[in-house]
């Protein structure tokens, strides 16, 4: 339960909140706009408190395998960093996926493609849902719109990682790794014991009992018809999330006439275009997506069928639009509005989108 409200930035929340729900290991690089995750773990020193184990890795690369061995045996490990260098993670990503192996990554999303510009952006959307490495797999994804929801989602994360044994990513940016807000902390969670571990990773590699065979932690199976069978499995538990694990936010989309579709920052902005625009005598909802996978298709299919339009708010050139338009399965008007660059939209700005494009 929380206990105690601090001012902190969003990146700082993240790394506070490792620490309070007993996570392991944190294995990073740093990288501007999230390099305050490992500096605020460095700062605290969890290694002298709770024994968690704080590392600057030589690169990504080397910070997302650390991750995949000290996962492997049934540890909470986590990593983060921001776009180009969640891209060199992708490799790593797919094995984790593939091993079924459950941590927490954190991406700040920066303005792109290549190294782009250090201000906040949502290009990274197709990256993130649609898997980002080779294979059929993904990743759960959930995308914190407060300095709160970036402390709370952490303990979130670690309960979806292991019920469902998925790397799971937070998706954030720069403008809410850097926001700094009040923030409600809580009651630190004790780390596992060896105990606890075996009890909760039964599958991992953390010794051989005698009552056993060998656990084998890999993503590796050269039979085409066993490796058929692991897909088959990895698209059950993926069906599961989108039966059980969707999480979403509707304001005032009961009597809307138009809704705004965002998350994360772009979210915080729909709101205030939506206060504005209802002060105008429109009316305006907002639908705040929180998993984006799993996604809410069921939930805008039915929105779908009492609205007059839609706008899609993100900070990119059109991504989360595409599964806006495959989940409303109709030929409702469901427009994109978005700013690039690292350039953060007004809520005139969307406002004046609405009523350009929608409303008309």
């Amino acid at each position: 339960m929380a206990k105690e409200m601090k001012l902190m930035k969003g990146n700082e929340a993240i790394a506070r909140a490792m620490i309070a729900s007993g996570t392991d290991g944190y294995f990073g690089y740093p990288i501007t706009p999230q390099s305050e995750v490992m500096e605020t773990l460095m700062a605290e020193q969890p290694w002298e408190t709770t024994g968690m184990v704080v590392l600057q890795a030589e690169s990504e690369l080397a910070s997302i395998n650390m991750v995949y061995g000290g996962a492997a045996t049934g540890k909470k490990v986590a990593t983060s960093s921001s776009s180009p260098g969640i891209s060199l993670m992708q490799e790593g990503l797919t094995y984790l996926a593939g091993a079924e192996v459950p941590c927490l990554i954190m991406n700040a999303i920066r303005g792109g493609p290549g190294r782009g510009t250090i201000q906040p952006a949502q290009s990274d959307y197709f990256q993130s849902v649609k898997g980002g490495g080779h294979g059929d797999y993904q990743l759960y994804t959930i995308a914190p719109a407060s300095v709160q929801e970036m402390y709370d989602f952490v303990f979130d994360a670690w309960d979806i990682a292991f019920k469902y044994r998925i790397p799971v990513l937070i998706l954030t940016d720069g403008a809410i790794g850097q926001c700094m807000e009040k923030c409600y902390v809580r009651d630190y969670v004790p780390r596992w014991t060896e105990e606890e571990r075996r009890k909760n990773a039964p599958w991992g590699c953390w010794g051989k009992p005698a009552n056993r065979g060998h656990n084998v932690v890999t993503s590796l199976e050269l039979e085409s018809s066993r490796q058929e069978v692991f897909n088959l499995k990895l698209q059950a538990k993926y069906r599961e999330m989108e039966a059980k694990e969707v999480k979403y936010e509707a304001l005032n989309c009961e009597d809307a006439d138009y809704v705004i579709v965002a998350y994360g920052t772009s979210s915080r902005i729909a709101m205030k275009a939506m206060q504005i625009g209802r002060e105008k005598g429109l009316k305006i909802g907002v639908f705040r997506l929180i998993t984006l996978f799993p996604f809410p298709k069921k939930e805008i299919k039915e929105l779908a069928q009492h609205v007059k339009g839609m706008l899609c708010v993100e900070m990119s050139a059109g991504q989360m639009i595409e599964d806006v338009k495959l989940a409303a399965e109709c030929s409702l008007p469901i427009e994109h509005f978005g700013r690039f660059g690292g350039i953060i939209p007004t809520s005139e700005e969307v406002l004046e989108a609405l009523e350009k494009q929608i409303i008309k």
